[in-house]
């Protein structure tokens, strides 16, 4: 796989380039949406959440921050690796090259996007009081390294789904909106039952929405088996991608 990718770094380098540029052709603001977007999406969640779920979480904004970060991260890189195969049919139906590179293209764009947002996440951090930069904050490249698995085999999985079944598109939608609710993104599980509180950790976005609340807000390093689960959750699900991949490969060109 590396030796393909060093041998069509050229092509992935344009891919990634396109992607990026298509996103934001013909927008007056341009790569500034990448800030905007979610800013706007913030400030709006803040505006309705803060008075009913607020009260009782500190820090909500950084709280509320922390899972919109995360999810809309996950959200943007499943949601444009579903499509990547088929939006990238006539290259590959012409020429041979290996199909993960438009995936993994698609997802570089969508990790560009979350760092420009991180960064502006930092910049709430430093302003929010009670909330000074410690060295933790480091430990958070692994919860973005796993994300960023995660993202891929999920992708892998819908990519090659969506060859075969257009309805996987719209089923997704509504799947990534009951998602949005089970991540806990705008309310505390605290108020949940202990069992309620475990089903929880069933979910993997939440797991890593967790692990960035862990770090920033509780002030505390997650225990080694949360960081074993959100390998598992990680190596799985990229698992089951290359899978799906390496089994379909050569019927995707029968169905674009």
């Amino acid at each position: 796989m590396f030796q393909k990718m060093i041998r069509y770094r050229f092509l992935f380098e344009e891919l990634v380039k396109r992607d990026f540029k298509q996103k934001y052709k013909r927008t007056v603001l341009g790569m500034l949406w990448s800030l905007l977007a979610p800013l706007l999406q913030l400030a709006v969640m803040a505006l309705v959440f803060t008075r009913f779920f607020g009260r009782s979480t500190e820090h909500y904004v950084i709280y509320l921050f922390c899972g919109n970060l995360l999810f809309s991260y996950f959200n943007d890189a499943t949601t444009g690796g579903m499509r990547s195969l088929m939006s990238n049919a006539s290259v590959f139906t012409k020429v041979d090259v290996p199909k993960y590179m438009f995936l993994l293209s698609r997802n570089i764009q969508a990790f560009i996007n979350f760092c420009l947002t991180l960064v502006i996440f930092f910049i709430f951090i430093a302003i929010e009081p009670g909330l000074p930069f410690r060295w933790s904050f480091f430990l958070l490249l692994y919860p973005i390294a796993c994300i960023t698995i995660f993202n891929i085999g999920v992708g892998m999985v819908l990519s090659a789904l969506y060859v075969f079944f257009r309805d996987i598109e719209y089923l997704y939608s509504v799947f990534t909106m009951l998602l949005m609710y089970l991540s806990a993104i705008f309310y505390n599980i605290s108020a949940y039952s202990l069992n309620i509180q475990y089903l929880f950790y069933a979910n993997p976005v939440y797991v890593y929405i967790r692990y960035f609340r862990k770090i920033v807000i509780d002030n505390s390093i997650p225990a080694p088996s949360f960081h074993l689960l959100c390998a598992f959750y990680a190596l799985v699900m990229l698992g089951i991608g290359c899978w799906m991949y390496k089994k379909y490969n050569h019927r995707f060109l029968y169905y674009v």
